[in-house]
């Protein structure tokens, strides 16, 4: 079984999350599955000093970037089929809303890069399951958008505490013709006709243990609807 991990970059506010993208491996390996790390051979949007929080000027390919991740076993999307994989999982990370979709500055008006859609629209179309973590469910819907698919997604809870507008997100990606649903740090959301998995993550205020659980039990639904 090869599950692959589609990263955005290397860093949660200009990439992917690193500690979900970690915890992410190791779950897949822990349920006895191959990981396959996959990007695009792209400059991100922009460089984030993590440190403070500022714009950088510089440059940063998404490919190299996530190759730290994966400690240099990353392909190029352009060299994967869906045939190549039995599953994927995408992290989140600011890298999502930036890189892989522009919804961090436009919203659900944002478009979304070709390459990413062809392959989430591909892996749906021959039912092949898909987990969406953190805010990655904005890419997952952007890809079907306007494809008469309806995924039912999560995105957070507005009952626990939130970094982000969980509302606010939610109403957009159901302006996609997705629908939403409800749900905490404790809890994941499976569209079993879809075969879509999505789990909040770092959308809400969490530890990293808490976090470590919630993708632990998306992972291990992925493996079940496999």
């Amino acid at each position: 079984m090869t599950i692959g991990v589609l990263l955005s970059g290397c860093g949660v506010y200009d990439g992917a999350e690193i500690q979900e993208s970690i915890l992410t491996l190791l779950a897949i390996e822990e349920i006895g599955a191959k990981v396959q790390c996959i990007s695009l051979d792209q400059d991100q949007h922009h460089v984030i000093n993590h440190l403070t929080g500022e714009e950088m000027n510089e440059s940063r390919n998404m490919l190299i970037e996530s190759a730290r991740i994966a400690r240099g076993d990353i392909k190029n999307i352009s060299d994967i089929t869906p045939k190549d994989l039995d599953a994927l999982v995408i992290p989140g990370g600011f890298g999502s809303a930036k890189n892989f979709t522009k919804w961090a500055f436009l919203g659900p008006d944002g478009e979304i890069l070709p390459e990413i859609k062809l392959l989430l629209v591909n892996l749906v179309n021959v039912g092949k399951p898909i987990a969406a973590l953190c805010v990655s469910p904005v890419v997952m819907a952007k890809a079907l958008e306007d494809s008469g698919i309806s995924v039912n997604m999560t995105i957070g809870s507005n009952k626990e505490k939130s970094p982000y507008d969980i509302d606010g997100f939610s109403s957009g990606l159901e302006s996609t013709g997705a629908t939403t649903t409800m749900k905490t740090i404790r809890e994941i959301n499976i569209d079993h006709e879809n075969k879509i998995i999505t789990a909040p993550c770092y959308m809400m205020n969490a530890t990293i243990l808490e976090v470590r659980k919630n993708i632990r039990s998306a992972i291990e639904a992925l493996r079940d609807l496999l």
